[in-house]
């Protein structure tokens, strides 16, 4: 679609526009779609989709910020292993709660208000969680930090919709995944290094202040940061809303939000389980720790590879369904893998796999997405993670504590294959891109 300065030349060109009204005053004058808006089809995307990449990095980071530190915090307080994973409880309860109710916030206020909102409020938390002299502040504190967590998802992808061009959106999203993957293999290093050197008190308030500082580059680029906030104003006046309950039960978002309920079994079964998994079977614990690290780096270089070919093709639900079908195969091959080697190449390969069908699993949400509703779909849609990682421990546990292992890594892969059948459902009955 020409830009407003084309459709102004073209006009003045017609002699029905002054040449000194060569430009309209504001953007609002003519209505453009979110991804064609003169900033981003103008302005390479590079910038925009560093800052959120980085910003979706933070986020991961405070998944483990705090129960990196358990070991050390359980001698200090005093309390039980139950009483710290309530601790990681309370965090994802939260979040999962608010991820909707921040989407609702993105598209009404904005997604830039609200991201700084949320990192200004996990990050606090975080640096407060360094101060607590007991237990029961943790219990206000980590609530608190999951509320600030819920805000990311909606939020950067509205910013990430409405600054980056569609042909780089596949790389945008890729890069988003990626930063959160950093995030995860950061917090490890960084915060139980720190609190080697200095204790995990003064490591958390470190971790927190790595936040804000973080929201402090973000705040000094965000001009660069488009909402959509102006387009989404000008088509409420022109077009009634589509109402909350028309955007919930439609069948397309409702098979988005089952698709990252199966996502997120999966990666608990994986990413928390599989060292426990490998040493049941008579693995040392130096081969899980290994071969989880392969899995997330294969999964790392797939989003890399993935973005690429999402921006290359318009069959995103082939990718998504090739990618499953294998990673859920070399996944279900573990337990029958025998050897060190082949169970490295195993979860090597279904990290490469699963990875690569990231960035089109949220092309294929976007498309499923009415217009000016960007971040109450994804703030709900995302809160299906939450949902899968709060059902998945028990009912692997109680298989772990039966010792049957390889019905966990089988219940790891039907979880990917039924995804395949919600990735076929999706795009049948998904809408008109947003």
């Amino acid at each position: 679609m020409p830009t407003c300065y084309r459709c102004a030349r073209a006009r003045r060109s017609a002699g029905t526009l002054a040449p000194h009204q060569h430009r309209p005053k504001s953007r609002g004058d003519h209505p453009v779609p979110m991804n064609a808006s003169v900033t981003s089809t103008e302005r390479q995307p590079y910038g925009v989709i560093v800052l959120i990449g980085t910003a979706h990095a933070v986020s991961h980071f405070y998944h483990l910020a705090v129960p990196v530190v358990f070991p050390l915090m359980k001698e200090s307080l005093g309390v039980s292993w139950a009483q710290l994973g309530l601790l990681a409880t309370l965090f994802y309860v939260a979040s999962g709660i608010c991820q909707f109710i921040a989407g609702l916030l993105v598209d009404h206020y904005g997604a830039r208000r609200i991201l700084f909102l949320g990192m200004a409020l996990v990050s606090g938390a975080v640096l407060l969680c360094g101060f607590a002299p007991s237990y029961g502040w943790f219990l206000l504190l980590m609530p608190l930090a999951g509320v600030g967590n819920s805000v990311f998802h909606p939020a950067d992808y509205g910013i990430l919709n409405a600054s980056v061009k569609e042909s780089w959106l596949g790389r945008a999203y890729g890069v988003h995944t990626l930063g959160g993957n950093l995030g995860w293999a950061l917090a490890p290093l960084l915060v139980l290094g720190l609190a080697t050197f200095f204790g995990w008190r003064s490591a958390l308030v470190i971790a927190g202040l790595v936040g804000f500082a973080v929201l402090g580059l973000l705040l000094t680029q965000s001009s660069q940061l488009e909402d959509g906030l102006s387009e989404r104003r000008e088509r409420r006046r022109t077009a009634p809303p589509i109402p909350l309950r028309a955007i919930l039960l439609s069948p397309a978002i409702l098979l988005c939000f089952l698709y990252f309920v199966l996502l997120a079994i999966f990666q608990v079964g994986v990413q928390n389980f599989l060292p426990t998994i490998l040493v049941i079977d008579g693995f040392s614990l130096s081969l899980g720790t290994s071969a989880l690290t392969a899995f997330l780096f294969a999964s790392s270089g797939g989003t890399i590879f993935g973005a690429i070919f999402a921006d290359r093709t318009a069959h995103h639900d082939t990718i998504v369904a090739v990618g499953l079908l294998v990673g859920g195969l070399a996944v279900a091959a573990v337990p029958y893998a025998g050897t060190a080697g082949l169970i490295l190449v195993a979860l090597a390969v279904s990290g490469f796999a699963v990875g690569t069908t990231l960035p089109s699993r949220d092309l294929l949400v976007r498309s499923a997405t009415p217009k000016g509703a960007t971040g109450r779909v994804f703030g709900f849609v995302y809160s299906g993670l939450d949902a899968g990682a709060a059902i998945a421990p028990v009912t692997i546990g109680v298989l772990l504590d039966h010792g049957q292992t390889a019905w966990v890594m089988w219940l790891a892969a039907g979880a990917l294959f039924a995804a395949i059948a919600t990735t076929m459902a999706i795009v049948r009955f998904s809408r008109v891109p947003a």
